[in-house]
């Protein structure tokens, strides 16, 4: 592909983007920070996890996110009650087949909202590990693969809040990211009033992309350049967090893996074909700070994993030059 031919490609890509970012913008007041790292965590063919109290907008931003690119949409709602056949199917006796057919569950679609995942029970909580991880199902000795793209952005509750259980690590490590909305502005909020007032936006919003348009997205995510330097420097922002006094449990190599895709994802969000340091730093909160275990010590003293992620950006050194790999253009810092 030539030069211009990647310009133009590039310029088509980013003309996707940026519809998308608008359509969910249009929905979610005041928090394009937040939009943003969404549509980054689909396009690094990842999982959400959105923290935060009742009522700030997550289940909004989750549907506003789905309805923009014309994906299919299933919703879960965790409650205690709530059974792990409910999420993966279940096998059921045909009378006139005599045999048993399988009746796919709710996680069959390409974008699954679980709302208020930490309510259910531990055990209902794990019939999601595999399809996040594999993006299939195994139910009576027989596989089912998911659709593609296949995203899981779920909304969780502060674990203070009566009726909740925390997720386990094993399922905190599943997501490639985790995110807080937070209270609007005062000027936010009042537009909020303005044009959610009288209707919902979601029920006008018309899609921004198809489903056919994020898999060319995700096609192109891949394909950005990670120098061998900024390879070795995201190894080292995690190998930092297990060698840290303050914590008791660091990152798994999954979160290694996960903070270079999101990294490629937020560089073509950018308008780049390459990553940069600065893609690193911006998402090592996101994608680390929930993968952690502070120790005793640090949680009597109020120290939170954000603030010691924070730190480890702050103390690893930032590879100086840019080294491309052969055949690719020299671009710089």
């Amino acid at each position: 592909m030539t030069t211009y031919e990647e310009h133009v490609r590039l310029n088509e890509l980013s003309g996707t983007i940026d519809q998308v970012l608008r359509s969910v913008e249009s929905v979610i007041e005041g928090k394009p920070e937040v939009v943003r790292l969404a549509l980054t965590v689909l396009l690094a063919e990842g999982h959400l996890l959105l923290e935060d109290v009742p009522g700030v907008g997550k289940t909004m931003l989750a549907k506003a996110l789905a309805r923009s690119v014309d994906c299919s949409v299933r919703r879960i709602q965790f409650t205690p009650d709530l059974l792990p056949s409910d999420i993966t199917g279940v096998s059921v006796f045909d009378q006139q087949r005599k045999d048993f057919e399988f009746k796919p569950g709710a996680v069959f679609a390409q974008i699954v909202i679980g709302d208020e995942i930490n309510r259910a029970s531990p055990k209902t909580q794990s019939a999601l590990l595999e399809a996040m991880e594999e993006r299939q199902v195994t139910a009576d000795g027989q596989t089912y693969a998911l659709p593609d793209p296949f995203m899981v952005i779920a909304t969780q509750n502060p674990v203070e809040m009566e009726g909740t259980y925390p997720l386990p690590e094993a399922q905190r490590d599943r997501f490639m990211a985790r995110v807080s909305v937070g209270y609007p502005s005062p000027e936010a909020e009042l537009r909020m009033l303005e044009s959610h007032g009288s209707l919902s936006p979601l029920e006008v919003l018309e899609p921004a992309a198809q489903s056919h348009d994020v898999i060319k997205l995700i096609q192109a995510v891949r394909e950005v350049h990670v120098s061998e330097p900024v390879r070795r420097y995201a190894v080292e922002l995690v190998a930092a967090t297990r060698q840290h006094p303050g914590l008791r449990l660091g990152a798994s190599p999954r979160a290694t893996l996960q903070l270079l895709r999101a990294a490629r994802a937020a560089a073509m969000l950018s308008g780049r074909e390459y990553v940069l340091p600065d893609d690193l730093q911006h998402l090592a909160g996101p994608v680390l700070a929930h993968r952690l275990l502070p120790t005793a010590q640090a949680q009597l003293n109020r120290q939170t994993a954000e603030e010691f992620v924070a730190e480890i950006v702050q103390r690893t050194p930032v590879p100086g030059a840019y080294q491309p790999q052969f055949g690719r253009p020299h671009r710089g810092f």
